[in-house]
């Protein structure tokens, strides 16, 4: 899976495996990556049963420093999971889902960047041959596959939404949100078109403005130069004069 998950600057949520549902009984790994001068980083979690409490508060869970394993998972351990410093300051939030259901949607847990290629995996807990992978978008068969991958080229804002998937013969996943976050533009990326339209009006407006003071400027410059060859030539035509007269 090609993608560029998206963190804030305060500290990162890392899921490992890396997707938002587990089937029941599987190990989770979580830790916080932290990214700011901020200490104590801790994974929490709020269920629908257990409020908001540290992450590791059940059999089979160990949790130090900034990273938390979750030994053997079930339904109650489905919720909002995320890391949180000493100070008060949290990171991106992580809905993990812990299902009794026989298939489950494999997909990036943190969101993803505009143009990123995504891969969705339909993974069934029993497999089968010749099985028929459909999948869905916010309700939507969006299409069907033998491999039971489905690729997102260059994901767009339009491909966020709601995700799940079924095996033919077989059952159906729970719903996970793939969500999409705009790409921060690049340095050398050209400047965009409004800027240049308005750029241009900009030099209109100047030019507009300024030609009369030009053109007045130019006017003036050639009547002073016109004016001083006129006194220039009179000077010479008055000392001709004068020699004349002495050589007469």
């Amino acid at each position: 899976m090609q993608l560029t998950p998206f963190c804030l600057m305060l500290s990162c949520l890392r899921v490992s495996p890396d997707r938002s549902q587990f089937f029941m009984y599987e190990s989770i790994s979580l830790s916080c990556e932290d990214q700011s001068n901020s200490t104590g980083w801790q994974v929490k979690r709020k269920t629908s049963k257990g409020g908001v409490r540290p992450c590791a508060s059940g059999w089979g869970s160990s949790s130090w420093g900034s990273k938390c394993i979750i030994g053997n998972t079930y339904p109650s351990d489905s919720g909002v999971y995320w890391c949180e410093s000493v100070d008060g300051e949290q990171s991106h939030s992580v809905n993990i889902t812990i299902t009794d259901r026989t298939v489950i949607l494999e997909g990036p847990t943190l969101p993803v960047s505009e143009g990123d290629a995504v891969t969705l995996r339909c993974s069934p807990k029993t497999m089968a041959s010749n099985s028929v992978y459909h999948f869905y978008k916010d309700d939507h068969r969006i299409g069907s596959s033998s491999t039971g991958e489905m690729t997102i080229h260059s994901a767009a804002k339009s491909d966020e939404g709601l995700y799940k998937c079924s095996v033919s013969g077989g059952g159906e996943s729970v719903s996970s949100l793939l969500a999409v976050e705009a790409s921060h533009p690049s340095s050398s990326s050209p400047p965009p078109a409004h800027s240049c339209s308005v750029s241009g009006f900009r030099l209109m407006r100047h030019l507009v403005v300024g030609t009369p003071y030009l053109l007045s400027t130019v006017l003036l410059a050639l009547i002073y130069r016109d004016r001083k060859r006129a006194r220039v030539v009179a000077e010479r035509r008055g000392s001709n004069d004068v020699i004349m007269e002495i050589v007469t």
